[in-house]
């Protein structure tokens, strides 16, 4: 016992306590959890485009209630759908269906999304994604820094770039705190049929900070009554805005989730959300470092920082928690001692059991690996890429 390393020890302890659904004192650290094993290969080239189209920055996928069907929303070949030296939208659909072999089997929403950011598909397999640019002149308001408005990985038009020197993990600006004029388009939700029918819109086009307005929305989510969840919030910058917006299922305001913050119940970037069969809603905390799990209507239950630095949050039929990390070491160095990649656990305990690095892990710029994570009914991992442009799929060995 005495050879055995501490910090190794002080790391497990704290797990055990945040497995519990305990809570860690501010400025306590957790071992980085980069030595699971990984039990999943990689499918390279998976998913077919239509010929003389290839992948623009992707962070949103899910699976349809099939569980074999795969919908992506993706950004026309670059990381936004708008040229912003013209000024013109990209027509190409950016709302994606796949069937089992990887084929293209449906696409809709052209010319409707500038940033395609999240995306979730409810149990009726209505497709729902969030649009978290706007189409004011440069710099978009929403993104990063970069010609294109950088975006996710807040890096430029490829959305690979390394951030500006001394901007750390506070990418891009703060809110506004009244509706730019210049805007006449973005930071909404949008709900549309399988089909590609516009069925329900959410906030008033262009952003804001007022009640009638979105700022930067990162994921959506609905529950077992319809209740639509939205996580609001993509930059750290000091007055930038960190929330989750609870809805009827006609559209209505029913309640604000929290407030940017560190402590229990707040967030930094709400970046992606996901339900267990419990109804406790998972959030992927990216600017705090964790998984926060609270109850529907914003109680605090357990900070579970073991994930990492999570952008992408799924949990599966079988309560297994997948969080995907693709800025740890490089848009965010502080918290470098972290590989990225995919963590896998049970939502039972908290423990993490498998992992998927990046096979990048030693490069320091950009959002490498995955963004966004979903799973099918047959346990295969599709992992949506911002900096390298794609979607990759992984199997069991």
């Amino acid at each position: 016992m005495a050879r055995t390393n501490r910090a190794v020890l002080y790391g497990v302890a704290l797990l055990s306590v945040v497995a519990l659904g305990g809570t860690l004192t501010l400025g306590q650290e957790v071992a980085p959890t980069n030595d699971a094993p990984n039990p999943y290969a990689t499918i390279e080239g998976f998913f077919k485009l239509p010929e003389g189209r290839t992948w623009g920055s992707t962070s949103a996928v899910d699976i349809a209630p099939d569980g074999r069907s795969v919908w992506v929303a993706e950004r026309c070949g670059a990381n936004s759908c708008l040229d912003r030296a013209t000024g013109q939208m990209n027509q190409a659909p950016s709302i994606l269906k796949f069937d089992l072999a990887g084929k293209l089997v449906a696409s809709f929403g052209q010319g409707m999304l500038i940033f395609p950011h999240g995306i979730h598909v409810d149990r009726d397999g209505n497709v729902w994604v969030t649009d978290g640019q706007d189409n004011a002149p440069a710099p978009a308001r929403g993104g990063g820094g970069g010609a294109a408005g950088g975006g996710a990985a807040g890096g430029g038009a490829a959305g690979g770039g390394a951030p500006a020197a001394g901007q750390g993990a506070a990418r891009g600006p703060a809110p506004a705190p009244a509706p730019n004029a210049a805007a006449n388009k973005g930071h909404q939700v949008f709900k549309f049929s399988p089909e590609g029918k516009l069925l329900l819109t959410l906030g008033k086009p262009g952003g804001a900070a007022g009640s009638d307005y979105f700022f930067q929305p990162n994921d959506v989510i609905t529950n077992q009554k319809g209740e639509i969840f939205v996580g609001e919030g993509h930059s750290s910058a000091p007055g930038a805005v960190a929330r989750i917006l609870k809805f009827s299922p006609d559209g209505k305001l029913i309640k604000v989730l929290g407030k940017r913050g560190p402590g229990n119940g707040e967030f930094d970037q709400p970046h992606g959300l996901a339900f267990d069969s419990q109804g406790r809603l998972f959030v992927a905390d990216r600017g705090n470092n964790r998984v926060q799990v609270i109850d529907q209507e914003g109680n605090f239950i357990a900070s579970w920082p073991q994930f990492s630095r999570p952008s992408g949050i799924f949990i599966d039929r079988n309560d297994m928690l997948y969080s995907a990390d693709s800025e740890s070491g490089s848009v965010n160095p502080a918290h470098g001692a972290w590989t990225r990649g995919i963590r896998i656990g049970s939502v039972k305990d908290g423990k993490v059991i498998a992992f998927i690095p990046d096979p990048q892990a030693t490069l320091k710029t950009g959002t490498l690996a995955a963004e966004g994570v979903a799973v099918d009914s047959d346990g295969n991992i599709y992992g949506a890429e911002v900096g390298p442009r794609k979607v990759q799929k992984y199997v069991r060995k």
